[in-house]
């Protein structure tokens, strides 16, 4: 809607029409309707004021949006508190313009599949890891890398990589993270840069098949693409084609970055597991609401035994020489004692749980490629749940609910307001705008080069900065209105894969960028081994920026090269 007021008429259900109002010129609105036999139609007529234009609700959106990254970059405050601030501060911006949401609206901008899929996902991994699972996971692995450190690393990427495609990214991740974690306690690695590189490919393998990553699936799911023959199987065959050369030129890169990266900590094993049994008994302790005399009692008892600890501690770095562990010369002894120590603790719920995640994932699947049976993911994730709870008869449900990762939940929550906010003030719309405009003016010859090249990038760098998720959907008609103008002339299937290569391999430039990411900074953090926006941002960005130089290579060959624009 350009200009300052805009009037908006809403005939029956959830159609709408808004169009600009003259202040001088009389107004006068004519409705025309052709109805079925005395049919009855609702009709609702609504007159909004906007006080600022276009440019400055985008400006508005952007101060805010920098806003939130410079919180969550300084870390000022929790991501949480701070995705949350920033919701409230659009929402008090879209108050003031004039276009004040209700309540109930707002709400609904909230995604509740994906809050359900979370939810449904960390009560199946919290009764999971009662098992010991996750333990004998991790001595299995260090056995086949016969205790070489990137071998492991590789492989754990690799499967990552090649779940994701098929399963959701956040699923993914949530089933991987706490192996890797007991992985690297046992072999005294730092967890935090195994999962930043797995979470990095987690996020490439997912942009290999139509159901890998939400843009793709937005992408096949559309009515209009489906009629240009972008359907499951051709968008598919494309993209994992793609995805594949990316991967094979990502490792030799993911060694490079890594290569004065010290991936072993830097002190014995026994002294590294002394400070992360300091930090749980800790966070245990905090966690504890005094509100009876029995509660004060324990906090207190917990916070005694902080305080020996840590003076053991003292005396253990007192005598400790520092030696930077290399690679495992005696790692078959080792395996011996890691087996004997880390093993399935409970084996009827053990085949209790992967029953039922089995059946879980297969209905994923099933969901994937069959849309007809109607049952969303989160629905899948929260029957899941509630079927293995039932079997594995919790007592002490309260255990279960502390594994939760709240936190997370209540930060895709803001970050859902947030972004649909921001879409009110017209940011993703304007960015669209902007990119069909600047593709309109490049010279015919250049231009299916400059287009594919633009939305690459343009996607890529939005989607590490705002949720891919309403960028894609807002994208996908503009490109369809571009290649339908006959001024311009340019084929549609170029433009859509560059949006969803760009939109998928943009979300390992940031923290925040996707789902999986705050997923995995979520659960790490529970098990002690939080990383910041920086420590993520060091080494996401610059495999974000190779990977999308592979992707745009490979659009670049196959449509301007080889010419598949049919």
């Amino acid at each position: 809607v350009n200009g300052h007021h805009r009037d908006c008429l809403s005939v029956s259900r959830n159609n709408m029409c808004c169009f600009p109002l003259s202040l001088s010129d009389p107004i006068v609105i004519t409705v025309q309707a052709f109805l079925q036999d005395n049919e009855v139609v609702p009709l609702s007529m609504t007159h909004q004021s906007l006080y600022v234009s276009v440019e400055t609700q985008v400006a508005i959106a952007g101060i805010i949006l920098a806003g939130v990254y410079v919180l969550i970059i300084s870390e000022i405050v929790h991501r949480t508190l701070a995705a949350m601030l920033g919701s409230l501060a659009a929402l008090a911006a879209l108050a003031v313009i004039g276009d004040r949401p209700s309540l109930v609206t707002v709400v609904e901008w909230i995604d509740y599949e994906t809050l359900a899929l979370l939810f449904g996902m960390m009560v199946l991994v919290a009764i999971f890891s009662e098992t010991g699972f996750f333990d004998y996971c991790a001595v299995k692995a260090y056995q086949l890398s016969r205790g070489r450190v990137w071998p492991m690393i590789i492989i754990l990427c690799l499967i990552a990589a090649i779940l994701s495609a098929f399963l959701d990214n956040v699923t993914t991740m949530m089933l991987f993270t706490p192996v890797t974690i007991r992985l690297c306690e046992v072999l005294n690695l730092d967890p935090r840069h195994v999962l930043i590189a797995e979470v990095i490919f987690t996020n490439i393998g997912g942009a290999a098949t139509a159901v890998g990553d939400p843009p793709n699936v937005i992408i096949v799911s559309n009515q209009d693409l489906r009629k240009e023959g972008i359907d499951f199987a051709s968008f598919t065959g494309y993209m994992f084609l793609g995805i594949c050369l990316v991967l094979l030129t990502s490792f030799p890169f993911l060694r490079m970055l890594y290569w004065n990266k010290k991936l072993y900590n830097k002190e014995s094993i026994e002294i590294v597991e002394l400070k992360h049994e300091i930090l749980v008994w800790r966070q245990t302790a905090q966690r504890i609401n005094p509100a009876s005399r029995e509660e004060t009692a324990v906090k207190c008892l917990l916070m005694q035994k902080v305080l020996n600890l840590e003076s053991l501690l003292r005396k253990m770095m007192k005598t400790f020489q520092r030696q930077i562990s290399q690679e495992d010369k005696n790692w078959e002894q080792n395996i011996q004692e890691l087996q004997k120590k880390h093993r399935i603790t409970d084996k009827v719920l053990l085949v209790k749980c992967v029953s039922v995640l089995a059946v879980v994932i297969f209905m994923f699947f099933v969901n994937s490629f069959v849309p007809s049976i109607h049952l969303d993911l989160g629905w899948i994730a929260i029957l899941g749940a509630l079927w293995l709870l039932v079997l594995a008869d919790i007592q002490d449900f309260e255990i279960i609910l502390h594994r939760v990762e709240w936190a997370t939940l209540l930060f895709f929550a803001a970050l859902f307001v947030l972004m649909e906010a921001l879409a009110q003030l017209q940011l993703i719309d304007y960015i669209g705008e902007q990119t069909a405009l600047l593709i309109k003016a490049v010279p015919e010859d250049q231009r299916l080069a400059i287009a594919i090249i633009l939305v690459m990038w343009v996607s890529a760098l939005a989607s590490s900065l705002i949720d891919n998720i309403p960028f894609t959907a807002t994208m996908i008609p503009v490109l369809i209105n571009l290649s339908q103008d006959a001024d311009v002339n340019l084929p549609i299937k170029p433009l859509i894969f560059a949006l969803a290569m760009g939109a998928c391999l943009g979300g390992n430039g940031t923290l925040i960028g996707a789902s999986a990411n705050v997923v995995c900074a979520g659960i790490a953090e529970q098990h002690g081994y939080g990383f910041s926006f920086m420590e993520f941002f060091r080494l996401g960005f610059p495999m974000m920026i190779m990977t999308c130089m592979i992707g745009m290579c490979y659009l670049l060959a196959t449509h301007i090269g080889l010419g598949w624009n049919m």
